[in-house]
């Protein structure tokens, strides 16, 4: 008999992972032994301490990483087990009238840390299409680089002082705005000291989305660069078992029952009608790599890569493209 790889592989708990949690799918060849973590936590886990073999990781981080090394401890395969969009998350004070992101010019704006994949989107698309460049306001940052990066000519970031949250800043008015990963505490209770710039998002992401063809991606699954090397043929088994876990999962997703919605096929049948068959698609389709480009644009304006990469060079050329068909 032979004897198969065993993996440790850290992922979120969403319903497109499920099937490679709970072992409904295992990679050929290959015996996965899932945990299940939430991020930040496990990006910093995967990134300071090296503790997993296969890890659902930040984008902002795994293209920092490469773009300061050229050959980081980590490759990536095509699998994006995360997207958001991002004008639900950016934010202003309610200490006094603010309209419009140009209006936060020669402003302050808090950011969780200036490599936060949602936070490299919000930058870049308040600079693309709200006339908000990166110079034109003081950055105000609350956690370290998990990657070293290197600020653009022009660009200012501070740090919080110590004890002090962005969160709470932005709620004392003591920041102008914020581009902000979750949804803040006094955003939820509706105490009005921190406001959503966007108040209607979902038509700002509608049109948004219809303008640019993009929904954000905000992870990537990466592997150790060694046993991808040492197996040549693990990162194809690997991205067809995630393709396979993805499949089930909207298999799955028919059936009214699985999701306390009332309008679950109303809602599935919109977003389909938005945003295509697959939102969600795995693989580099010319629509993942105008999404990625973009990104990767971003990342290299924002200074987390010296240079220009194009998206293929994030991946194995194992899984870059489908191979052909044989009959």
């Amino acid at each position: 008999m032979s004897t198969r790889v065993k993996l440790s592989v850290s992922l979120g708990d969403y319903d497109i992972n499920r099937a490679i949690i709970d072992g409904r799918v295992q990679p050929p060849g290959v015996e996965l032994l899932p945990l299940v973590q939430t991020s930040p936590e496990r990006h910093w886990r995967m990134l300071v301490h090296r503790e997993f073999d296969v890890c659902e990781l930040s984008m902002g981080s795994y293209v920092a990483m490469h773009g300061r090394d050229g050959a980081p401890d980590f490759v990536a395969i095509p699998v994006f087990p995360h997207r958001r969009f991002r004008h639900s998350y950016v934010f202003v004070t309610g200490a006094r009238p603010i309209g419009s992101a140009s209006d936060l010019r020669g402003g302050r704006i808090g950011i969780r840390s200036w490599q936060v994949t949602g936070g490299v989107w919000m930058k870049g698309f308040l600079a693309d299409h709200h006339q908000l460049p990166l110079d034109s306001v003081t950055w105000v940052a609350q956690d370290p680089d998990d990657v070293d990066v290197e600020l653009p000519p022009g660009v200012h970031l501070e740090r919080v002082p110590e004890g002090e949250t962005v969160t709470g800043l932005c709620a004392r008015g003591e920041l102008d705005g914020l581009l902000y990963p979750e949804i803040p505490e006094q955003v939820h209770a509706g105490t009005g000291e921190i406001l959503r710039l966007f108040p209607d998002f979902r038509a700002a992401e509608e049109s948004y989305y219809a303008a640019t063809g993009i929904f954000p991606i905000m992870h990537v699954v990466v592997l150790r660069r060694e046993l991808a090397e040492q197996h040549p043929w693990l990162a194809r088994s690997l991205y067809e078992a995630f393709t396979e876990s993805k499949r089930l999962s909207m298999e799955r997703m028919r059936d009214p029952r699985v999701v306390s919605l009332a309008w679950l096929r109303w809602l599935i049948e919109h977003e389909r009608e938005l945003l295509g068959p697959d939102p969600w698609e795995y693989g580099l389709s010319s629509a993942n790599r105008h999404n990625l480009d973009t990104f990767l644009r971003y990342a290299h304006e924002q200074g987390l890569v010296g240079g220009r990469i194009r998206s293929e060079d994030l991946f194995l050329p194992s899984v870059v493209s489908d191979p052909p068909t044989f009959v």
